[in-house]
């Protein structure tokens, strides 16, 4: 599977800078959600779930507005920009964890983003 660039408006660039990781439990869980809610292809819902946090930590850390990733089933590989790559070396070496092992982490707690929940929560709820 070749490495590409997702961003508005489209985009390649090959790239051999990557980490990877399984997804979790919950990750699946909310891509079978998004497949479920949109009539479309697990596989499909697995790339949006990861581009999406992939995204929202790199517009946090980074500033950028793209990610260069691929998803071989369950596995994500993330091709990140040199200052998520320092931020997760730094992270990395502060718990013990590997690079991979934090974006793992990271990518936890987006896990449920822009999906549509139908329960009511209180305002001062954790996230799901």
């Amino acid at each position: 599977m070749e490495p590409r660039v997702r961003e508005r408006g489209g985009g390649v660039v090959l790239s051999s800078n990557r980490l990877s990781f399984e997804v979790d439990e919950r990750f699946e869980a909310a891509a079978r959600e998004w497949a479920e809610a949109r009539m479309t292809e697990f596989e499909d819902a697995m790339e949006t779930k990861a581009e999406q946090a992939l995204l929202e930590i790199e517009n946090l850390v980074a500033g950028a507005h793209e990610v260069e990733f691929e998803v071989d089933g369950t596995t994500v590989h993330h091709h990140p920009t040199d200052e998520l790559r320092s931020f997760l070396e730094r992270q990395s070496e502060a718990t013990g964890l590997g690079p991979s092992e934090v974006l793992e982490l990271h990518v936890g707690l987006f896990t449920r983003v822009f999906l549509d929940d139908d329960e009511e929560r209180p305002p001062d709820a954790p996230p799901t």
